[in-house]
C-alpha cells in the first residue's frame, strides 16, 4: 500500500514571466450512482460519447482508512501566457497553407513554442476564431526554432464577425525577431468584439518561406487564480501536442482520457484518481492494457513528469495492482513511479502498455480502474492522455508458425520529420530487391508514404491513397521511379481520381503487413493484397460491388500511360523522381489483369492528366481481380520479360507468395534464439527483416533464365540520348550494379552483418557497388541510386575493406581496391563523389572548416583509412614476390595507417574534444567559447560530445589524449552522465529531428538515435571496464527498440539496416567496434541462447543460460570449453564455428578488466597513460623555414603550399626539386601528386637523394616506369634506409616538362618528444619518486638516445629505449614509485613505439 501524508501539503503556483494564465480550470466530480455490477471478464473503452462514461472525473481514490491517496498535487496548471489570455478560447484555427502532418495551424494555439506553422510561401494568413466575440486588445507573435529568414516582418492584425469583412486593427512593419522562440507583445486600442481575429502576414524576413511557433490573444482582463484542487482526470479530446500522432484526438476515436496537474513538492507527490468503476473477476490468463501519451509541457522539454503515470486498479480486497509485482511486457512494474523511471515511456508520444496481471492477482475481483501519477522528484507540471484502457479475460494469443510471422512491417512508421521513430515505410518486397511496393497514406509524397496514424481522418481513422511502387532509400533521400494504384468502387461514369475522394479507411487490426505479403480490409468490406518478385509484383483486388475499377496514378504528373483494352495491358513510365534522386531514370511499367476490362480511360482534373487513368472490370460474378505487374529501367518490353521470366504462366497469388515468403525464411532462420519474449523476437526479426531489405538491385536479364546477360540503365554515366515512352535514353551497361546504400550509415553495423551472416551475398553486392566505380568512375558516397551529394565520408572504403578482410572474397577486390585508394588520394569535381576538402586536407592531416562539417569529414576519413591500411597490407601479403604491386601495398599500407592516426591533430586538449581547424591550424573556436553541447558546424548530425570517441581504430591512443585508460573511462562516465537537452542547436541555428530524439534517449550525452553515437558504449572495453559497456548496451536493448505494436522500434532513423544490424549484433553479444579490423567488441548477450547458421554450414552458439533483466553482466566466458578473459573476438574463430558460454551474474565482475583483455590498438597498450600523444609522420616542410627551388635560381613555393588547387611545370631535360632544411630532419616517406593536365606531363622515373651540405648526395630512393591513375592524385612512396638530410632533391631524367602539384616529405620530428621524457625524469627525480643508481642509467639512456635521434638514428636511439624499459620494469624497492615507474614506462614505449 502506498503511505500518504497527513500534514497538509502547502500550495505553491509556478510564476509566469508575464502573466498567468489557467490550463484547466477547476473540474466537478461526477459519480454516476449505480447498482452494484454483475461480474464481468473483460472491459473496454476509449471514452467515445457511445462508450460506457467514467464513473468519475477528477476524484482522488480513497484508501481503506477514508484517506484520499493523494499529496503534493494541485489540478490547475499554470501557463507562460500574456496578460489576460484568452487564446483558449480559440475553437478553429484556418490557415492560408500549412505543412501537414506536423507543421500546421493548429500548432500556433497548442502552448509548444517547439512545434510552429510552416508555410512553404514568403507570405500568408493565420485565422482564430473565438467560442464568442471578444475585445482582443493585445496579441503576442513567437518566433519559431530555425532559420530567422523564415520570420514574419510586416502584417496586419484584423478582426471580423462573419470571417468575411476584415477590420485593421494593427500594423506591423519591419519588425525582427532576433532570437528563437522570442515571444513579442503588441498592443493596440479597441472596443468592438470580434468573434475571428486574423494575422495577416504581408511580408517575411527574406526567405521562401513563412512560420510561427505560436499566436496569443488577450482581452487584457486579469482571470483570478482559481483555488488549489485535485488531480484533472476527466475525458478530453485527446493530446494537445504531439511529435507523431494526430491531436485532439484519442488514440482510437476522437476521445481519451487526461491526466494533469502540478507537482509542489521538491520530493514526492502523487495522486490516485478513480475513474471507473467495475466488477471484474481476474483469471489467471487476464491481460490489462492501455495506451499512455504524457506530454512536455515546460518550454524547454526536458521535464518528464508527465511519464510517472500508469493505470492502476483497486481490487475487492483492498489491495491495489502497484502493490502486486505485476510487469509489462518490457519486464517494467506496472507503478507510475517504476514507469517513469524506466524510461520507456516516450513524451509527446504514444506508448502501449500490457500487463498479463492474472500472473499477480488471479481470484481477485477488479472493482475500480484508477489513472495514477507518482513521482519521486519534484517540482514540475505534468499532463498525459490514456486511452483504448482494455481488460480481457481471454486476450487473443498471436500464433508464430513461421519467422515471418514475427515481421512487422509497420516498425518505424510512426514518424515524421519532427521526431523519428525509424521514418520507415511498409515495403513489400524480396530481400535486396528491384522493386518495391508499399501502401501510402499520402500518395503525393515522395518522402513520408506511409503514417501509421498521424496522417488519420476526422475519424480518426487512417486512410490509404493507394498502392505504390517505390524505390525509397529514406524519407530524407526521396522516392522515385513511382507508379500507383487503387481500387475504387465507385460506380460513376468515370471513378474520382482525387486522391482524398478515393481513400480508404481501415483498421490496423485489418491489416496483415509482412514482407512478402500484404493485405488490408477496407471499412467498405473490400480487401487488397499484394505480393512481391524482384522486378514484379502480384496484386488482388477483391471488391464488393458488381461494377469496379482500378485506378492508375502517380506522386505527380511526370510519367505517361496507355492502355490496351483488347489485349488487357497496361504500359507506361514513370520520371518522378527527388531531388536527392541523383541518376535516377525512366522506369517502365507492364501490367495483365487475370479478367478483360470491361472500360478503361483517362482521368483529368487532377493536374495529373499524364498519369491519371483507370480500368473497370465486370465483378458480378468473380469479385476478385489480380493484376500482374513488372517493371524496368530499359524498356516496357524489357518490364514484359521480366514479368514472364519472374511469374510464370502456371504460377497463382499463393506461389508467389509461397516464394517469396521462403526467400525471406531462409534469411530469417540464420539465426534462432531461446528464452525471447515475444516483443523480443519481433524486434529481431523485424530488425533482419530491415537488414536485408536494402541495398537493391538494380540489374535486370536481358537473356533467358537459361542464359541470362545482366546489363542495367546507368544512373553513374551521361544518358546516350533521349527515353522515349517504349525505351531509355540511359546508358545501357552489361553487369550488376546495386544501389540504395548510405555508407555513412551502414559501414558501422549493416555491412559486418553482411559479411557474417551473408558471405556470398555480400561479395556479390559489393561487386555490386564496385561496379558504379568501373561505370563511373567512383564509389557512391549516398547511392539513390547515383552520386548524391550527402554525408560525410567515403565509408565504402572501410566497408568493403573490412568484408574482404572477414573472407568475403567473391568480388573484384583490385577494382574496389582502386576506387577506395581514389576517394583517399584525389580531388573529385563532382560534389556527390571523393572526400571533400582533399586538395588540402591531403597535406595538412585535417579537414580544415572552410570545408563544412570539417571535422567529421577527417575523423570519417582516419577511419577509412584505417581499412584501407589493413586491405594493403592484407593484398601485399597475397601478392607474389614478383608481383608488381607488392610494394605499392607495402607502401600504401604505412602511409594510410599512417593517416589514421591523424585524428591527434584535432584535440584541443584545453578543451579536452575534437574540435574544427582553420586552415591556418587555429582552432574554429576559442576554449573560453567553445561549448560540448552545440550541434552541427564541426560535426555532422551531432556535437562535440558524440565526436569525442570517434577513434576506434586507435582506443589506446584516443585513451591517452585523456590521460590513459582510466581518463577514457572518466570522460565515458561524464559522457553517459551529461544531459543532453536539445538546447544547444549551435550551426544549425534551430532544433532539428536528430536533438530531440538524442534528447529522449535520456542517457546523458549519448545519441543512441543517430549512428555516430553506435560504437560508443563499447569504448569501455577499450578503457578496461566491460561491465559498463554491458550495462549501457543492454539499457539500448531492452528500452529502445520499443514499440513495435503500434509502428515505432527504432529511437531514430533505421537507415538501411544499420539501426537494426546494431540490435542484431548487440543482442548476440558483440559487436563490429573496430571496422576495417576482421574483429568484434564482446558485450553481452540478450538470449539464454542464441544459434547462428553460417553460411559455410558451421554454427555460431551462444550461450548464457543464466541471463535476465537482472543478470546483465559477464562473470565469465568460455570460447570452445576454454576460458576467455578478452574483450574481442577474431572473425576467423566465429567463422571457423565456435560455442559461446557466457556465465551472467547480477552485478559487474573483473572479467575482460586485465591489462591484455582490451581490443589491440594502433598505439600499443603498453603506453597506457603516456603524455606523448601518437605521433604520426607529417609533413616535415610544414612550419619549417627551409626553401624550394628547382636547385638554381627558381623557386618552387607552390609545390610545398599544401594545397593541389596550385600546380607546377617543371621544365628541362633533366628537372629538380630540391628543399633544404635549416636543419637535419629524417624522411621517411614523401608523396607526389600529379598535375592536373593530361597523364603524358607525370613524372615516370625519378631519383630522390639526400646531402648534408649540398654537394655531396645519397641516393635514398630511385623509381621507374611509375604511372599515376587519375589527375591531381597523391602517392606515397617509402624510403627504405632514411637518414638526417639538409637537402632533399628529386631529380625527374628524361623528362622534357613534368608536372606536379604537390610534393611532401614525411617524417617524425621526435625532439620535443624525448624532451618531454627527459623533463619526466628529472621531475620525478626531484620529487624523491626516482632515485640512484635506476635514475642515473635512465637518464644516460635518455642521453644517448637523445644523441642518436639528433642524428637520425632511430634505431640505435630505439635500442636504448628498449634498455631503459627493460631497467624500469626490473626496478623494485625505493629505486622508484610505483606512479612514476608506471608513467615513465607509458613514455618510454610512446617514444619507441614513434621510434619504430
Amino acid at each position: 500500500m502506498i503511505k500518504m501524508k497527513s500534514k497538509a501539503v502547502a500550495h505553491v503556483l509556478l510564476s509566469s514571466a508575464i502573466a498567468v494564465g489557467m490550463l484547466n480550470a477547476p473540474g466537478l466530480s461526477r459519480v454516476h450512482a449505480e447498482p452494484e455490477k454483475k461480474a464481468v471478464k473483460d472491459f473496454f473503452t476509449s471514452f467515445e460519447n457511445d462508450q460506457q462514461k467514467p464513473t468519475w472525473e477528477n476524484t482522488v481514490e480513497t484508501d481503506s482508512n477514508g484517506h484520499k491517496m493523494s499529496s503534493g498535487i494541485d489540478g490547475n496548471i499554470q501557463y507562460d501566457g500574456i496578460q489576460g489570455d484568452i487564446t483558449n478560447k480559440v475553437e478553429a484555427v484556418r490557415v492560408s497553407a500549412e505543412n501537414p502532418p506536423n507543421e500546421i495551424g493548429e500548432k500556433l494555439i497548442d502552448r509548444d513554442v517547439n512545434t510552429k506553422w510552416l508555410a512553404f510561401e514568403p507570405t500568408g494568413w493565420l485565422q482564430f476564431k473565438l467560442s464568442e466575440p471578444e475585445k482582443v486588445i493585445k496579441y503576442a507573435v513567437t518566433s519559431a526554432n530555425d532559420y530567422d529568414g523564415r520570420d514574419p516582418k510586416a502584417w496586419e492584425f484584423q478582426g471580423s464577425n462573419d470571417g468575411k469583412d476584415w477590420t485593421v486593427l494593427d500594423t506591423r512593419s519591419d519588425e525582427d525577431f532576433p532570437k528563437r522562440f522570442e515571444r513579442k507583445l503588441y498592443s493596440f486600442d479597441n472596443d468592438t468584439p470580434y468573434l475571428y481575429y486574423r494575422l495577416n502576414i504581408t511580408k517575411n524576413s527574406g526567405d521562401g518561406l513563412t512560420q510561427v511557433a505560436e499566436v496569443a490573444l488577450s482581452n487584457g482582463i486579469d482571470v483570478p487564480k482559481p483555488p488549489a484542487a485535485d488531480m484533472k482526470s476527466e475525458v478530453s479530446s485527446g493530446p494537445l501536442t504531439s511529435y507523431t500522432a494526430k491531436t485532439k484526438a484519442g488514440w482510437t476515436g476522437t476521445k481519451a482520457f487526461t491526466y494533469s496537474g502540478t507537482h509542489l513538492e521538491k520530493g514526492r507527490a502523487y495522486s490516485y484518481n478513480k475513474v471507473f468503476d467495475v466488477n471484474i473477476k481476474v483469471n489467471s490468463k487476464t491481460q490489462l492494457s492501455y495506451f499512455i501519451h504524457p506530454e512536455f509541457t515546460d518550454s524547454d522539454q526536458n521535464d518528464y513528469s508527465s511519464s510517472f503515470a500508469s493505470v492502476d486498479l483497486a481490487f475487492s480486497d483492498g489491495t491495489y495492482l502497484h502493490d502486486l509485482g505485476a510487469v509489462d511486457q518490457h519486464g517494467i512494474p506496472v507503478t507510475p513511479e517504476e514507469q517513469g523511471k524506466s524510461k520507456t515511456l516516450y513524451v509527446n508520444q504514444w506508448n502501449y502498455k500490457y500487463s498479463n496481471i492474472g500472473a499477480v492477482s488471479a481470484g481477485k475481483t477488479i472493482k475500480r480502474i484508477l489513472i495514477a501519477y507518482d513521482n519521486p522528484k519534484g517540482e514540475g507540471v505534468f499532463r498525459g492522455t490514456v486511452d483504448d484502457i482494455k481488460i480481457s479475460g481471454k486476450p487473443v494469443q498471436k500464433s508464430y508458425n513461421h519467422l515471418t510471422d514475427y515481421v512487422n512491417i509497420l516498425r518505424g512508421t510512426q514518424s515524421n520529420s519532427t521526431f523519428s521513430r525509424g521514418n520507415n515505410f511498409p515495403a513489400i518486397a524480396v530481400p535486396h530487391g528491384f522493386n518495391f511496393w508499399t501502401p501510402a497514406t499520402d500518395a503525393g509524397s515522395t518522402s513520408w508514404l506511409y503514417s501509421f496514424n498521424q496522417s488519420n481522418n476526422g475519424n480518426n481513422q487512417p486512410e490509404i491513397q493507394a498502392f505504390s511502387l517505390s524505390h525509397e532509400p529514406s524519407p530524407w533521400m526521396g522516392d522515385r521511379q513511382t507508379f500507383q494504384v487503387m481500387p475504387s468502387a465507385s460506380e460513376a461514369e468515370k471513378p474520382d481520381a482525387d486522391r482524398k475522394a478515393r481513400a480508404l479507411p481501415f483498421k490496423h487490426e485489418n491489416e496483415t503487413a509482412k514482407p512478402h505479403y500484404y493485405s488490408v480490409k477496407f471499412d467498405n468490406e473490400m480487401k487488397a493484397e499484394i505480393v512481391p518478385t524482384d522486378h514484379a509484383a502480384m496484386q488482388r483486388y477483391t471488391f464488393t460491388g458488381d461494377t469496379s475499377s482500378l485506378i492508375f496514378d502517380n506522386v505527380n504528373n511526370n510519367g505517361g500511360i496507355s492502355i490496351n483494352k483488347e489485349k488487357g495491358e497496361v504500359t507506361g513510365y514513370s520520371d518522378v523522381k527527388s531531388g536527392l534522386s541523383t541518376g535516377a531514370s525512366r522506369m517502365y511499367i507492364y501490367a495483365t489483369f487475370d479478367q478483360p476490362i470491361a472500360d478503361s480511360g483517362k482521368l483529368t482534373g487532377e493536374g495529373r492528366d499524364n498519369v491519371t487513368a483507370y480500368v473497370r472490370f465486370d465483378t458480378k460474378s468473380q469479385k476478385a481481380v489480380t493484376m500482374k505487374i513488372a517493371t524496368s529501367l530499359i524498356s516496357v518490353a524489357q518490364a514484359k520479360k521480366n514479368l514472364e521470366q519472374e511469374i510464370q504462366p502456371d504460377d497463382t497469388f499463393q506461389s508467389i507468395k509461397e516464394k517469396a515468403q521462403q526467400k525471406w525464411e531462409t534469411l530469417l532462420s540464420k539465426i534462432k534464439v531461446e528464452g525471447a519474449s515475444e516483443d523480443e523476437l519481433v524486434t529481431l526479426y523485424s530488425n533482419m527483416y530491415r537488414l536485408f531489405l536494402y541495398p537493391n538491385s538494380s540489374f535486370e536479364n536481358t537473356g533467358t533464365k537459361d542464359n541470362p546477360h545482366y546489363q542495367y540503365a546507368s544512373p553513374f554515366s551521361p544518358t546516350a540520348g533521349s527515353s522515349t515512352p517504349e525505351a531509355t535514353g540511359a546508358k545501357i551497361v552489361d553487369g550488376k550494379t546495386y544501389v540504395n546504400n548510405g555508407f555513412w550509415d551502414t559501414y558501422r553495423t549493416a555491412w559486418p552483418a553482411y559479411s557474417l551472416f551473408t558471405p556470398k551475398m555480400a561479395g556479390e553486392m559489393i561487386d555490386g557497388f564496385v561496379q558504379q566505380y568501373r561505370d563511373g568512375g567512383w564509389v557512391s558516397r549516398w547511392s539513390s541510386p547515383g552520386y548524391a551529394n550527402l554525408m560525410v565520408g567515403t565509408s565504402s572504403d572501410v566497408a568493403f575493406a573490412d568484408a574482404y578482410l572477414k573472407g568475403v572474397h567473391n568480388f573484384d577486390v583490385k577494382s574496389f581496391y582502386q576506387s577506395a585508394i581514389k576517394n583517399a588520394s584525389v580531388f573529385s569535381p563532382n560534389a556527390g563523389t571523393g572526400r571533400k576538402g582533399i586538395s588540402q586536407s591531403i597535406f595538412d592531416g585535417y579537414t580544415n572548416t572552410s570545408t563544412g562539417e570539417g571535422l567529421s569529414w577527417s575523423m570519417d576519413g582516419y577511419i577509412n583509412d584505417y581499412g584501407i591500411a589493413n586491405l594493403a597490407k592484407a593484398l601485399g601479403k597475397e601478392a607474389g614476390k614478383n608481383d608488381s604491386d607488392r610494394a605499392k601495398y607495402k607502401a600504401d599500407a604505412k602511409y594510410y595507417m599512417n593517416r589514421a592516426q591523424n585524428y591527434v591533430h584535432l584535440f584541443n586538449p584545453d578543451t579536452g574534444f575534437f574540435m574544427g581547424k582553420k586552415a591556418n591550424g587555429e582552432w574554429r573556436t576559442s576554449a573560453q567559447d567553445f561549448d560540448a553541447r552545440e550541434w552541427g558546424g564541426d560535426y555532422t548530425e551531432t556535437n562535440a560530445w558524440n565526436m569525442a570517441f570517434h577513434a576506434p581504430q586507435d582506443g589506446q591512443g584516443l585513451a591517452n589524449l585523456y590521460g590513459g585508460k582510466k581518463g577514457l573511462a572518466d570522460k565515458l562516465d561524464e559522457f553517459f552522465s551529461t544531459p543532453e537537452t536539445a538546447l544547444h542547436a549551435g550551426a544549425y541555428g534551430g532544433v532539428i529531428h536528430e536533438m530531440r530524439e538524442a534528447r529522449d534517449v535520456r542517457m546523458g550525452m549519448y545519441g543512441h538515435s543517430n549512428q555516430p553515437a553506435h560504437h560508443i558504449a563499447y569504448m569501455y572495453n577499450y578503457a578496461g571496464q566491460p561491465w559498463k559497456t554491458q550495462e549501457k548496451v543492454r539499457e539500448v536493448l531492452e528500452r529502445l527498440y520499443i514499440g513495435s505494436e503500434i509502428g515505432q522500434g527504432y529511437a531514430g532513423d533505421e537507415d538501411n539496416g544499420e539501426m537494426s544490424a546494431w540490435q542484431i549484433f548487440c543482442a548476440l553479444g558483440f559487436y563490429p567496434l573496430k571496422m576495417g579490423s576482421p574483429e568484434y567488441a564482446i558485450g553481452a548477450p540478450l538470449y539464454k541462447k542464441a544459434t547462428v547458421h553460417l553460411e559455410n554450414g558451421k554454427k555460431i552458439v551462444i550461450n548464457a543460460p543464466k541471463n535476465s533483466k537482472k543478470n546483465k553482466y559477464v562473470q565469465g566466458l568460455k570460447i570452445n570449453g576454454k576460458s576467455y578473459s578478452k574483450t574481442y573476438l577474431l572473425h576467423s574463430d566465429l567463422a571457423a564455428g565456435a560455442r559461446l558460454d557466457f556465465d551472467m551474474g547480477p552485478k559487474p565482475s573483473s572479467w575482460g578488466s586485465g591489462k591484455k583483455d582490451a581490443p589491440a590498438s594502433i598505439t600499443p597498450s603498453s603506453t597506457d597513460g603516456s603524455s606523448l600523444s601518437p605521433h604520426p609522420m607529417s609533413d616535415l616542410t610544414d612550419h619549417s623555414a627551409g626553401k624550394a627551388s628547382d636547385g638554381e635560381a627558381g623557386t618552387l613555393e607552390a609545390l610545398f603550399d599544401n594545397t593541389s588547387s596550385t600546380r607546377t611545370t617543371l621544365n628541362g631535360e633533366k628537372p629538380i626539386v630540391q628543399y633544404t632544411f635549416n636543419e637535419g630532419k629524417r624522411v621517411q616517406m614523401y608523396t607526389l601528386t600529379s598535375g592536373a593536365d593530361g597523364s603524358e606531363a607525370d613524372p615516370v622515373n625519378w631519383v630522390v637523394k639526400g646531402s648534408t651540405d649540398g654537394e655531396h648526395w645519397t641516393i635514398l630512393d630511385q623509381r621507374t616506369d611509375e604511372k599515376f591513375s587519375w589527375r591531381l592524385q597523391t602517392q606515397a612512396y617509402s624510403i627504405k634506409h632514411p637518414g638526417k638530410y639538409n637537402y632533399y632533391r628529386l631529380e625527374f631524367p628524361g623528362s622534357a616538362s613534368t608536372k606536379l602539384a604537390e610534393v611532401e616529405l614525411l617524417g617524425r620530428d621526435l625532439a620535443g618528444d624525448i624532451d618531454q621524457l627527459e623533463s619526466s625524469l628529472r621531475t620525478f627525480a626531484q620529487a624523491g619518486e626516482l632515485k640512484n643508481p635506476l635514475k642515473n642509467d635512465l637518464i644516460e639512456n635518455v642521453k644517448v638516445a637523445k644523441v642518436f635521434v639528433e642524428k637520425g638514428q632511430y634505431m640505435n636511439a630505439a635500442a636504448y629505449m628498449k634498455k631503459g624499459i627493460t631497467q624500469i620494469n626490473a626496478a623494485v624497492g625505493k629505486e622508484i614509485t610505483r606512479k612514476a615507474k608506471t608513467s615513465l614506462a607509458a613514455d618510454a614505449h610512446a617514444l619507441l613505439n614513434s621510434l619504430k
